[in-house]
Formats: structure tokens, C-alpha cells, sequence
């Protein structure tokens, strides 16, 4: 799961910087520990602490994804779902789905060349004007082309923008501002901050590439030059390049280079500059003068990792063709720098070890109850998602049920666990009719939905049930509510644990509140299942119309 306020969907540094000093490592109190991990518990409660005490053992090395841990951590999982009564649903027959990784970084600070008519051609300065961009559906990327300045790259009818107005940027390079207005609804305004959003309204508006123009110079930017060319990771397509995210991210300017850009142009860079620094500005697109030449060159290196996939096949003749994805990630970060007591694991108990022990105890749950469902109930356990939801983007565009059975995800991404929850935050739920379902199906067990604790966050357009969304599929996320004591402990686990080697089974999780979780996302499920109607977007959402996905219209 990401962070709050730090998440790119493409790339993102999971570790966390080194200090300036590493401390001597403190002793563990291992006779604690063990207690800890080996405390007896009811049955329900034992039969989810040892998925994760497994899960997030030192020996899966932080289950990061193409790792030979990994492979057993999914193995385990498999067995599981074969233990639960899963029909495996992957390739070949088995449970498991192969996913093609390409691990892709610019393998040269390339070159940016600004010609002007009736000036000798510039060539732009690595770290000072700019960082190279990197192209995971190329190895080499060469342009040249005329240069349209768009603003902030954005065309939102709702929010009556379109920064592409008045110009033609079929077959040019377009150079645009990150992020997206303050004043746009919060998951909004994460979707069209996405740099993978903006790439594809380039690509639709017939450009060749983009440059991102940054605000920060400076020391800021060296710091960003000294990470040109670190590793980022997608799906790989059958030659070995990645999946392709709309026209190429050709590289960042800083001011100082975006200056250079401007030169001769309509509107002084200084005026741009300085309304730039309001989200809400709107610039009036316009050519620059000359052209820019640009050269990157990516290389790549192949992975393999997989998805785990088992169904529970509907009972109803009609209606057990389609399919409620119930999903979880099952990768973490795996190995890095250490923390003070010297642990260099990252071993993601709660992130996500603890919803993939959900996801298995709700499977047994389906197989208890001597009741199949009507509809078809799929579990997927992803991978990757730490390096950009990459495994549910690989099965959203190569599923192994027809795309069009599938009606809705619920998705289990880090559900904290350290507190006795009053209430359930979903994100998503007024976006489709999954909302009543899901409020029903609480409501029922004792447990009211709250509202979105912090909707600055757009958490909706964070995690794996994101990569279904995109594909038109009404989708929830789940986590325990912030209500009463939950907004202390998340709080206190992100401040503590997230992301850290500390973020292991033997911390003081309360795993009668991880039974009552798993008993109110089998109510979801349930209530998905059996329904009579299939889920819709509500009429006019804005993802609901701008994936086409069913009832928006």
C-alpha cells in the first residue's frame, strides 16, 4: 500500500532514505517475541495469525515480487485455496498465473537539443536544465519534433478545462506542468495528477511525447539528477519491452531549462513561472519557437512472477456466469536498509500479509457455509504491487474469465488491525450501486460505513482494485473505520511501521478484530454474490463514464 501523499503510479522509492549515521543496532528481545508469535489463541483467531506469521517470516525476505520467496509465499497461497475448496482458475489448470515482469531504466543521461531558426542548436545541460525520461515501450526513443506548451495537460469537461485548446499538437512534443487543480474532487484530482493520465490525453490529442516541467530547482532538482536512472517495473509485452502508458515521457526540465525552452516565445517564462504556482491557473496553450531533438535509450531486464487465482463456481444457471473478484496483493518490498535494531527485512505483516490471511479465511468461510453462492466468487491474490499495482494491471488486461463476466472487485489492501473497529471506511462506495450492498451487508453485523477520513488522499485510485475500475468494473476498497480509537492507530502504524522492517506479525495485533474483518467482507461478498442485480456505476460517475463501464450512462 502507498503512502499517504507520496504515491506515482509508475515509479516510487519504497525504501526509506538512509540516515545520516546508521545508529548501533539495539538487541531483540527474541524470548518476547517468541511468546508473542506462539501465544495460544481460538481457533479462527490461530488459523489467520500462522498465514501471516509464515507470510511475513524472515525467511519470504520481504516476498518481494520475481523473488524465489515470493514463488513459496505463492505456492502457500495456493495451497490454501486448494485446502478451501478453490477450483484453480490460472494458466494451464493450476492456480497460479504467470505475470511477465520487465524491471526498465534509462541506460544514458541521453540528449535535448533546442534549434531555433537563425540560432546554432543548444544543447541542454544534464542535471542543471534536465533529467532524461524513460521509455518503458522502447529501447531507443529518438524525436524531434515542434514543442506546444499545455499547461497542466489536462481535459476535464466536467471541470470545463481543456488545457489543448486552440492548438495543434498532432505529431508534436508537448511540455506540460504535474499535478492537477486543488478545487477538483479529491479522486478526481488523483486520477488527472497520474502521469500516466496525462500521457494518455497526449497520445489521444496526436502528440508524440511529453517533457514535464518542474518547479523546483535547485538543490531539489540535483537531487532528483542523481536519481535519473533508477529501476522501474510494469508488465512485459511478448518482445520484452513494457507495457505502453500512452506517448512517451521524454524528460523534466527544471525552470532554468524550461527557460531555455521558452526563449522568444508569446508568454515570458517569468509569468508562466509565476502562475504556476496556483493549482487553479489556466494557461492558454501556445507553440514554442524551434524544435526540440531528443534521444533516450532504456534498457530491460526480464522477471516472472504470478498471480494467484482460485473460484468458487456460481450455483445460478444465468447468473453463475458472472464474477465478483474478491483481491489482495501479496508481494512487500522486500530487502533493504536497515533500522535501528539492525533488520534489514521488510517483512509486511500488515501490509499486506494480513489481507491475503483474509482473503484465505473468506474462502473457508464460502466452503463452511454449505451454500455456494449464485454468482461466481473469484479470490486473486496479486503481485507486484508495490511497484505500481503492475500484477492486477497484467490480470485487468489478461484475464483468465472474459472481462465482460466480471461485475465488481473488492479489493484487501493493509487493513490495520491493532484496534477494535467501530466502522468501515470503503472507499469508492458512492460511486456504484456496491455502495447500498456494502452498507447492508455491515450494517448487519453491528458495523456502520463511516465517511473518508482524509478525502485529500484520493485513496480510490490507489491500490490493486484500481486496475479493474480502469477496465469499466464497479470496485470497492476496504479498510476498518478511523472511528473512535482508529485514527490514532493508523496513525500510529504509519508513523511506526509502514514500509519498515517493524512491520511484522509479533507487533500487537488484535486478531479477534482480524475475524470480525474477515466476517464482514464475507457478508460483502455474500451479499455481491447472491444479489439479483448486477452491480452499475451510478448514472453519470465521473469513472463510470470515463471507462464506459456498465449503468454510467
Amino acid at each position: 500500500m502507498p503512502p499517504p501523499s507520496k504515491r506515482s503510479a509508475l515509479c516510487r522509492s519504497h525504501l526509506p532514505p538512509a540516515p545520516a549515521a546508521t545508529p548501533a543496532p539495539k538487541p531483540r528481545d527474541l524470548k518476547a517475541i517468541n511468546a508473542e508469535l506462539t501465544k495460544p489463541l481460538p481457533d479462527d483467531q490461530l488459523a489467520m495469525k500462522a498465514h501471516v506469521v509464515f507470510l511475513a517470516s524472515d525467511a519470504m525476505r520481504g516476498r518481494e515480487a520475481g523473488s524465489p520467496e515470493y514463488d513459496i509465499a505463492a505456492q502457500y497461497v495456493a495451497s490454501q485455496f486448494y485446502a478451501a475448496g478453490l477450483r484453480p482458475a490460472g494458466d494451464d489448470g493450476g492456480y497460479l498465473q504467470k505475470v511477465p515482469l520487465t524491471t526498465f531504466r534509462a541506460t544514458d543521461r541521453g540528449d535535448l537539443i533546442l534549434t531555433r531558426k537563425g540560432s546554432a542548436p543548444q544543447k541542454l545541460a544534464f542535471g542543471e536544465d534536465y533529467v532524461p525520461g524513460v521509455n518503458p515501450g522502447a529501447r531507443a526513443t529518438v524525436i524531434d519534433a515542434p514543442v506546444v506548451f499545455v499547461g497542466y495537460g489536462l481535459i476535464a469537461p466536467d471541470s470545463k478545462r481543456d488545457d489543448y485548446a486552440g492548438v495543434d499538437v498532432k505529431g508534436k512534443i508537448v511540455a506540460y506542468f504535474g499535478g492537477a487543480p486543488a478545487s477538483l474532487q479529491s479522486e478526481e484530482r488523483a486520477h488527472f495528477s497520474s502521469p500516466a493520465t496525462k500521457a494518455a490525453i497526449a497520445e489521444a490529442q496526436g502528440a508524440v511525447g511529453a517533457i514535464l516541467i518542474t518547479r523546483e530547482g535547485g538543490a531539489a532538482f540535483q537531487r532528483l539528477s542523481q536519481r535519473w536512472d533508477s529501476a522501474r517495473t510494469t508488465w512485459a509485452r511478448p518482445d520484452g519491452t513494457g507495457k505502453r502508458m500512452g506517448v512517451p515521457m521524454l524528460g523534466t526540465l527544471s525552470p532554468a531549462g524550461a527557460a531555455k525552452l521558452f526563449v522568444g516565445a508569446k508568454t515570458p517564462w517569468a509569468d508562466v513561472l509565476k502562475r504556476a504556482a496556483d493549482s487553479e491557473a489556466s494557461f492558454t496553450a501556445e507553440p514554442l519557437p524551434g524544435t526540440l531533438a531528443v534521444s533516450i535509450k532504456t534498457s530491460f531486464e526480464a522477471g516472472l512472477s504470478s498471480n494467484i487465482v482460485g473460484v468458487i463456481p456460481g450455483s445460478d444457471p444465468k447468473l453463475g456466469k458472472e464474477v465478483v473478484v474478491l483481491s489482495a496483493h501479496l508481494d512487500h518490498i522486500g530487502v533493504g536498509r536497515a533500522d535501528e535494531s539492525g533488520d534489514t527485512i521488510y517483512n509486511g505483516a500488515e501490509d499486506n500479509a494480513v489481507g491475503i490471511a483474509s482473503l484465505i479465511e473468506e474462502a473457508k468461510r464460502f466452503k463452511t457455509s454449505g451454500k455456494p453462492p449464485r454468482r461466481t466468487v473469484m479470490f486473486l491474490a496479486v503481485t507486484a504491487e508495490e511497484k505500481g499495482l503492475v500484477g492486477a494491471d497484467y490480470f485487468a488486461n489478461h484475464p483468465t474469465v472474459p472481462i465482460s463476466t466480471i461485475v465488481a472487485d473488492v479489493n484487501l489492501d493493509m487493513p490495520i488491525l491493532t484496534f477494535a473497529f467501530e466502522d468501515m471506511t470503503v472507499y469508492g462506495a458512492d460511486r456504484s450501486t456496491l455502495g447500498p450492498i456494502v452498507s447492508k451487508a455491515v450494517e448487519a453485523l453491528g458495523v456502520h460505513m463511516g465517511p473518508d477520513p482524509d478525502p485529500s488522499q484520493g485513496f480510490f485510485v490507489r491500490s490493486d482494485h484500481y486496475r479493474f475500475v480502469q477496465q469499466g468494473v464497479p470496485s470497492v476498497f476496504l479498510w476498518p473505520g478511523q472511528a473512535g480509537p482508529g485514527k490514532a492507530a493508523y496513525a500510529d502504524f504509519f508513523a511506526k511501521h509502514y514500509h519498515r522492517p517493524s512491520d511484522e506479525a509479533w507487533q500487537p495485533l488484535d486478531w479477534a478484530q482480524g475475524v470480525r474483518f474477515v466476517g464482514v467482507n464475507y457478508a460483502i461478498a455474500r451479499e455481491i454474490a447472491d444479489g439479483d442485480e448486477r452491480p452499475r456505476w451510478n448514472k453519470g460517475d465521473f469513472f463510470g463514464l470515463l471507462y464506459k463501464g456498465y449503468g454510467a450512462r
